[in-house]
């Protein structure tokens, strides 16, 4: 069974930094591609980036390009997303899934983070 369990979401003021993770189990972690999507209040769910089973192939979303880091360690089943220059329209709940960028949609999540962004 697919557990994905992730923590690490916060209050921060615009212009922070924060680092989620994500712990996975009930499948072969390091044969995954991993993604981070979330969802905003009101909004629908966001896919936001994507890393290759490796770690050697990232992707991301225009709005969070540049600001936003997917890293992964396999060895310990767990993804991350560094977020720095937070914004306030960043604000929202942050899902991993371990599916790509075709198919994240239909993928499992686990029941989120909640990441604040005000000041």
């Amino acid at each position: 069974q697919v557990q994905l369990v992730e923590s690490g979401g916060d209050l921060v003021q615009p212009g922070g930094s924060l680092r989620l993770s994500c712990t996975g189990t009930g499948f072969v972690f390091s044969y995954a591609v991993m993604s981070w999507v979330r969802q905003a209040p009101g909004e629908e769910l966001e896919w936001i980036a994507v890393i290759t089973d490796s770690g050697g192939v990232t992707k991301y979303a225009d709005s969070v390009k540049d600001r936003f880091t997917i890293a992964r360690d396999n060895a310990k089943k767990t993804l991350y997303l560094e977020m720095k220059n937070l914004k306030p329209e960043d604000t929202a709940v942050y899902y991993c899934t371990n599916r790509g960028y075709t198919n994240w949609s239909s993928g499992p999540r686990g029941q989120g983070t909640q990441v604040t962004v005000s000041s």
